[in-house]
C-alpha cells in the first residue's frame, strides 16, 4: 500500500522533534514492511489544504495523519467523505481516538504497528453534518477548553499543565444551562452544568474513550448541577476513570439525537475532538456504523473491528 503522511508540526509532540529526521525514519520502516510512505511536514494552518489534496491523490492507497486529536478528527472527517483508509499517528496531548484503535502512544511503536496493520473499518459520528470520532460537547468541557487556550504553552507536556491550570477556574462558577433532548423515546428538558455525545460508549478505568468503536451506538452523557466542590470530586473521577456511579451523571444509549439550546447565548460555544466551535441552537447528532475505513495497527486491532452561574458562555 501506498500511504500518504500529513504530520503537524504544530501540534503535540511533533512541536519539539526534528520531523525531517521523523519523517524519513518512519518512511524507511514502512518500507521495510512492504508499504510506501510520502511523509508530508505541514504547519497547523495549511493542515486541511493538504489532508485534501492528500485524500484526492490518485496514487495514494490510506492517509496516515500525525498530530492531536483535533488534526486526527479533521482528516477523520476527509477519509469518510474520500472513503480513504485513515492511519492514526498520535502526536497530541490525550491521543484519544489512537487509544481507542489500539494505536500504541509511543511514536516510534506506532509507526512499527501501522506499517504492518491492516484495513479495518469503524464507526464515526457527524454533528450537524460535521464529523467527529471521539465526543461532542458543551457546557464545562468547553468552559475549560476556552481558558486553556487563554494560556500559553509549548508542547504536550506544556498543553497538559495548562488543561491542569484551566481546571481551578472552570469548576469556581459551575455552568448552568438548558438543553432539550429528543431521542425516538421522547423529549426531555434538563438543567445541565455539562452535556457530552461520544462516538460508541465511553468506557472507565482511564481516562474517558470508547474502548469499543464498532457497536454503531452514540453514549449520551448529562452532568446535572452540582456544588463546586462536587464537581471538583467529580473531575477527580474522571481522571482515575471512575465517574459513571456518580448519582448526579446519566447515560444513555441512542443511535440518534437532538439537542436544543434555548436559551444559548451568540457566544456560546461546543468543542468536537477537543477543539472549540461555536454552538448551534440546535444540533443534530447520529451515528455512521462502518462508515471510516481505518489501519487497525498489527497486534493491537480490538478483536470486534477486524472487518448555577450562567447559560452557556
Amino acid at each position: 500500500m501506498h500511504f500518504i503522511g500529513v504530520l503537524n508540526k504544530d501540534g503535540g509532540t511533533f512541536r519539539t522533534m526534528d520531523m525531517a529526521a521523523f519523517a524519513t525514519s518512519a518512511e524507511r520502516v514502512f518500507a521495510e514492511h512492504g508499504n510506501s510512505l510520502e511523509c508530508r511536514v505541514v504547519a497547523g494552518a495549511d493542515l486541511a489544504a493538504e489532508l485534501e489534496r492528500a485524500a484526492s491523490d490518485p496514487s495514494s492507497d490510506a492517509l496516515l495523519a500525525g498530530g492531536g486529536d483535533g488534526t486526527i478528527s479533521a482528516a477523520a472527517g476527509i477519509c469518510f467523505s474520500h472513503r480513504m483508509a485513515l492511519a492514526v499517528l498520535p502526536a497530541g496531548t490525550m491521543n484519544l481516538f489512537a487509544r481507542s484503535l489500539g494505536v500504541p502512544l509511543q511514536l516510534d511503536a506506532a509507526v512499527a504497528a501501522l506499517a504492518q496493520g491492516q484495513v479495518g473499518t469503524v464507526d464515526i459520528a457527524t454533528a450537524n453534518g460535521r464529523p467527529f470520532v471521539h465526543q461532542f460537547s458543551v457546557g464545562m468541557h468547553s468552559r475549560l477548553v476556552s481558558i486553556r487556550n487563554g494560556l500559553a504553552y509549548a508542547g504536550r507536556w506544556g498543553k497538559m499543565l495548562a488543561s491542569l491550570w484551566a481546571v481551578a477556574p472552570a469548576l469556581s462558577r459551575p455552568l448552568v444551562f438548558t438543553a432539550e433532548i429528543t431521542t425516538r423515546s421522547g423529549t426531555e428538558r434538563r438543567k445541565a452544568t455539562a452535556l457530552a455525545v461520544s462516538n460508541n460508549l465511553l468506557d472507565e478505568g482511564h481516562v474517558p474513550y470508547a474502548e469499543v468503536v464498532d457497536r454503531g451506538v452514540l453514549g449520551v452523557y448529562v452532568v446535572a448541577p452540582m456544588p463546586a466542590h462536587e464537581l471538583a470530586r467529580l473531575a477527580v473521577a474522571l481522571a482515575f476513570g471512575r465517574w459513571k456511579a456518580h448519582p448526579l451523571v446519566s447515560e444513555k444509549e441512542v443511535e440518534q439525537v437532538a439537542l436544543s439550546f434555548p436559551h444559548r447565548k451568540a457566544s456560546a460555544k461546543a468543542v468536537i475532538d477537543g477543539e472549540l466551535v461555536p454552538l448551534d441552537r440546535h444540533v443534530e447528532l447520529r451515528i455512521h456504523a462502518g462508515g471510516l475505513k481505518v489501519i487497525l495497527p498489527a497486534a493491537a486491532a480490538p478483536a470486534s473491528s477486524a472487518n448555577p452561574a450562567t447559560e452557556l458562555a
